[in-house]
């Protein structure tokens, strides 16, 4: 990108995996809708490649299907994939400066993704409950963030690990400017 953007997630991925994932477990556009909590046009358009889905929505539309987020954001993986910093399918939160970048979706029989991830300080990024038996790991790399469970928050900064449920409330947030962390999420 020449204006310094990370690119955006194509909505052709997102649509296609929907339509796959809804499918597979047999809902309706109305009861997908209902279970995650978004109107039933918004699905409907994201199913067919409009629009501008929010993490938050995603993340939404995942829990009420029991995949992953990155089911419904991965592309097709070629044999050897290399994403270069600032590049790859990347989502922004709404509610925050929180921008993931898709690194690395979980294989087959294998059940976690990994995500580099950059925040600023000022606002906090609140993550509802992923799918059950989800365990989130973190490793930053610059500056500070706390961290972790709603009541249990740890600051970290550079190279320091934390795991923790990621079944529970939990939020991110930056203490400095330029943190950045990897997250590895994992499904059991």
């Amino acid at each position: 990108m020449t204006d310094g953007t990370p690119p955006r997630l194509p909505l052709d991925w997102i649509a296609s995996a929907l339509r796959r994932e809804r499918t597979r477990v047999g809902l309706s556009l109305s009861e997908l809708a209902k279970r995650a909590g978004i109107a039933k046009s918004t699905l409907s358009q994201l199913e067919a490649a409009s629009g501008n889905p929010s993490m938050e929505t995603i993340w939404a539309l995942a829990v009420a299907l029991g995949v992953p987020f990155s089911a419904l954001v991965e592309p097709p993986a070629p044999a050897v994939q290399v994403i270069r910093a600032g590049q790859g399918p990347t989502v922004h939160s709404e509610q925050s400066s929180y921008v993931a970048t898709l690194l690395s979706a979980s294989p087959p029989g294998a059940r976690r993704d990994i995500y580099a991830v950059g925040l600023e300080p000022g606002t906090v990024r609140a993550s509802e409950p992923h799918i059950p038996g989800t365990a989130e790991h973190i490793v930053v790399s610059a500056g500070r963030v706390k961290a972790g469970p709603d009541g249990e928050g740890v600051e970290l900064g550079p190279g320091d690990y934390m795991t923790y449920r990621g079944d529970v409330p939990h939020s991110y947030e930056a203490l400095e400017s330029g943190t950045k962390f990897v997250l590895i999420m994992q499904h059991v």
